[in-house]
């Protein structure tokens, strides 16, 4: 399935929703009324519903199928699948070999990939819809660059999570952009947060694709800027694969349901180019991930 949150003109407040036919969207408070359904979740909620688990997802299979109604996908406007995580996203760093080297001119003291993954994280209210416009923040920084990541979703929480049985904890997976100020993620030492934190800087999107709907090896990425292609990759070059993100994330510290892990960007971000490239007002940030979808996020002034 793939599950979005969304709002249209004639009901502002967002809600959960499931795409049906490619151009249809089932909204499922609605239809749970009209079919007389109790919901095991708040259907307002993603991370509700994503916390009721299996039995959720066969409620929600019988809604899809037997729903009388549903809505044209471009009459709804999409949110982030999340819209405010209730903890920060996780980030994983250096995770695609191409980046870690593109990188080495302005890290000239680290020079072998790091034995664990590199985690970092980015504030909850840095998280922006797929379609929403990115906030330009002139007055702090002109390095706006752009990351495509392919993000998981967990569903089942854990601590201590074995790398055999990690799958099994993952609820689906999203597109993401790690949209990064380059100079701001500089200026505060040794630490990326402050830079990769700015508000609306974080478009996720359009929708959750379910884990038994989307296999995760293989997917190719891109991203582009006004149409031009920055970054081209695929899932198969991550240096340190879901289940080991997951094992050593999980190691002595909590996962829950609703987390948000953003796994890496591969090559082509804007600071490693030469002469280095980034973002302004007016351009057309685009993100792809391939079994999931496109995002498209205006940059813009605030």
């Amino acid at each position: 399935m793939r599950l979005l949150t969304f709002s249209t003109g004639t009901q502002a407040s967002s809600r959960v929703g499931v795409v049906r036919n490619e151009e249809r969207v089932v909204d499922i408070a609605s239809a749970a009324a009209l079919l007389h359904v109790e919901l095991p979740f708040d259907p307002t909620d993603m991370v509700s519903l994503i916390s009721a688990g299996a039995p959720a997802q066969t409620v929600l299979e019988d809604i899809v199928r037997r729903a009388p109604d549903d809505l044209p996908l471009d009459a709804a406007t999409l949110h982030a699948p999340i819209p405010r995580p209730r903890k920060n996203v996780f980030c994983v760093g250096w995770n695609y070999l191409e980046h870690f080297a593109e990188g080495e001119k302005i890290r000239p003291h680290i020079k072998d990939m790091p034995a664990f993954p590199t985690f970092f994280t980015k504030a909850p209210t840095a998280v922006t819809g797929p379609f929403h416009t990115v906030p330009y923040f002139v007055d702090l920084s002109a390095q706006l660059d752009w990351e495509v990541e392919l993000a998981v979703v967990i569903g089942t929480g854990g601590r201590d999570i074995a790398k055999e049985r990690a799958m099994e904890h993952v609820f689906g997976y999203t597109a993401l952009n790690d949209v990064t100020w380059r100079d701001i993620q500089r200026r505060h030492g040794q630490q990326w947060f402050k830079g990769k934190s700015l508000d609306g800087t974080c478009p996720m999107g359009p929708w959750i694709v379910t884990r038994d709907a989307l296999d995760p090896a293989g997917l190719d990425l891109s991203c582009r800027v006004n149409g031009v292609v920055k970054q081209t990759s695929n899932t198969r070059c991550m240096y340190f694969d879901i289940p080991t993100i997951i094992a050593e994330l999980s190691r002595g510290l909590t996962l829950e349901p609703g987390d948000i892990i953003a796994t890496g960007t591969p090559p082509g971000v804007g600071h490693a180019r030469t002469p280095p490239e980034f973002m302004k007002p007016g351009d057309v940030l685009e993100t792809e991930v391939g079994g999931i979808g496109s995002m498209r996020n205006p940059i813009g002034g605030i």
